[in-house]
């Protein structure tokens, strides 16, 4: 930051030197995200099994590893990017939880509490609130904060994809610690991980709750990643690698059956073989074409990835208001049309979206600017 909490500008050297295809991979994997979300939420009145869970393949794994690709041991300069991350964070929390309330406060006075009901049933029975009060629950803003994801009524979706954000912060944390002070050890720590997820796998019962499942699979990425940092897959390598993948494929179906195809999305949370092994195609495609794919010139995809967090919060927001489409539409055309609607459309929101976000994010850090400058000691 420059004078406190106003975050710097990037200067024109240091956006030349931006490796154009990280951005472009960070780029198509949060695209990718808006296909999933479209799919698995407001999709599921619509889209075929089939298609919503084939969706998964380009998916949360990719970035991991292009974290890992772009991380490094300064915890100094770690621990900053992730406050400006936490700060962004709950200034967006913030705002969603006014525009939550005010829209309550809008339906109660205007309607009632049936109408809002009726409203909130589009997405589904289940997210029926059971109350609706006129005045502000401010623990639920407080729990936002300190990243316990109760349901947001408004926009469903943005809390149910933000599990993510959590495992990067512990994965981020750890991941720069292990970097900077076992640099000659990272091959043991892969490794520990590697077994910790066989194990966990193998032993049920020994799975744990909360986040460390997560934890061991993504922080082996994460750290194969880092190690690929800087090189490139060899030509000859490239058949073997995507051989092995398709041998992976081969036993998973032929240990657990087809049916483990449709059941692909429950083995994600948390991270179990299938869906480890589902995982493998893409996270192979993005090492095979690091360092190999050249981008030269910024565009759509690169804008995309540069803003990424702002995609990934818009599209939380994109993916709950398209449901208003969909479940008129649904029955008065083909699936297939109504995807060839929606998703682009989808899209389209989440930009729109994200450049309102980046507003909002820009006055709060004045505002928060402004307070830190007005309740400055004076003495010191």
């Amino acid at each position: 930051f420059a004078n406190g909490l106003k975050p710097n500008p990037i200067d024109k050297s240091q956006a030349m030197k931006r490796d154009l295809y990280i951005d472009f991979a960070k780029g198509l994997a949060t695209i990718s995200i808006i296909f999933i979300h479209t799919a698995f939420w407001s999709g599921q009145f619509y889209i075929p099994t089939e298609v919503r869970v084939f969706s998964l393949v380009f998916d949360v794994a990719l970035f991991y590893a292009l974290s890992g690709i772009t991380s490094g041991n300064n915890i100094e300069k770690t621990l900053y990017r992730l406050l400006k991350l936490q700060i962004t964070y709950m200034i967006f929390v913030t705002f969603l939880f006014f525009l939550d309330y005010f829209f309550k406060v809008f339906g109660l006075s205007f309607f009632s509490v049936e109408w809002l009901k009726d409203f909130y049933s589009t997405f589904g029975s289940k997210y029926v609130p059971n109350s609706i009060s006129s005045e502000p629950q401010w623990q639920v803003l407080g729990n936002w904060y300190l990243h316990e994801y109760s349901n947001c009524d408004t926009f469903p979706v943005v809390m149910g994809s933000f599990w993510y954000l959590k495992v990067y912060y512990i994965l981020t944390v750890l991941g720069v610690l292990i970097l900077k002070f076992f640099p000659k050890h990272i091959n043991w720590f892969i490794g520990i991980c590697i077994v910790l997820t066989l194990i966990f796998n193998i032993f049920p019962h020994y799975y744990p709750n909360g986040q460390g499942g997560y934890v061991a699979f993504y922080m082996a990425v994460f750290l194969i990643a880092n190690r690929m940092k800087g090189k490139k897959i060899s030509t000859k390598m490239i058949p073997v690698l995507y051989g092995l993948v398709a041998v992976a494929l081969t036993w998973m179906f032929w240990n657990y059956g087809s049916d483990i195809f449709y059941k692909l999305n429950k083995q994600k949370f948390p991270p179990k073989i299938p869906y480890i092994i589902w995982t493998l195609f893409s996270l192979v495609t993005l090492f095979v074409f690091y360092n190999r794919l050249k981008i030269n010139k910024p565009n759509f995809i690169t804008s995309v990835g540069q803003n990424a967090i702002f995609f990934y919060f818009a599209q939380g927001m994109s993916s709950s208001l398209i449901y208003f489409l969909v479940v008129p539409l649904k029955d008065s055309m083909s699936w297939w049309l109504l995807v060839l609607i929606i998703y682009p459309l989808n899209i389209l929101l989440a930009y729109l979206i994200s450049v309102g976000l980046k507003k909002i994010d820009d006055l709060g850090w004045k505002v928060l600017q402004f307070l830190r400058e007005k309740t400055a000691s004076k003495n010191t």
